[in-house]
């Protein structure tokens, strides 16, 4: 069996190995990926990614698969069931922002005709290939990652500090964050 060279921090544990050699890093272009992603880094913020990685499927479930139209429609009473739910982070204020930011990333679809185009613009629409040498390397934010922050609360989305929007932009390949040894790196 041929061994890869991965990103540390993803070693040893299988899901993990799986999403990052599969999802992390890979641009995304689809509205309906962004938004799942936006949704399980601000249910992320304050836990390890692992903790909400092997949540994913629960997530999908109980959030209808991550439909913004629909999510920006939950009732009260959804919301309720939501925070009874043991197989996601019941946190009522990242429970109540899922809601509020899909009303928002409608409001961005609207005006941009599509989240992808709005969100792509800083990066003028192809990934920012860093090419780090290491893990220490990575920051948790950047001059950029603050800039979209900044630009997403405006428009009302919550959750959404500089370090959420950077992970972000890393699980969504608007950056790539595979350092120069990773079988990945030059593959994005």
């Amino acid at each position: 069996m041929e061994s890869k060279t991965r990103c540390k921090w993803c070693v040893g544990i299988d899901i993990y190995e799986k999403y990052h050699d599969e999802e992390w890093g890979v641009p995304v272009y689809d509205d309906q990926k962004l938004f799942e992603f936006l949704i399980l880094e601000t249910f992320q913020a304050g836990l390890s990614w692992i903790t909400i990685l092997r949540k994913r499927d629960n997530f999908r479930l109980a959030f209808d698969n991550f439909d913004y139209k629909k999510i920006a429609k939950y009732p009260e009473e959804k919301i309720q069931e939501l925070m009874v739910d043991s197989g996601i982070i019941r946190n009522q204020l990242k429970i109540r922002s899922a809601v509020s930011n899909a009303t928002a990333f409608i409001k961005v679809q609207e005006e941009f005709g599509s989240f992808s185009d709005y969100i792509w613009k800083f990066t003028d629409g192809k990934p920012l290939n860093n090419k780090r040498q290491n893990l220490k390397e990575v920051p948790a934010t950047t001059p950029l990652s603050d800039s979209i922050s900044k630009d997403l609360k405006k428009r009302g989305f919550k959750f959404v500090g500089s370090t959420v929007v950077y992970a972000h932009m890393q699980a969504t390949g608007m950056v790539n964050d595979h350092v120069a040894d990773c079988f990945i790196q030059e593959k994005y």
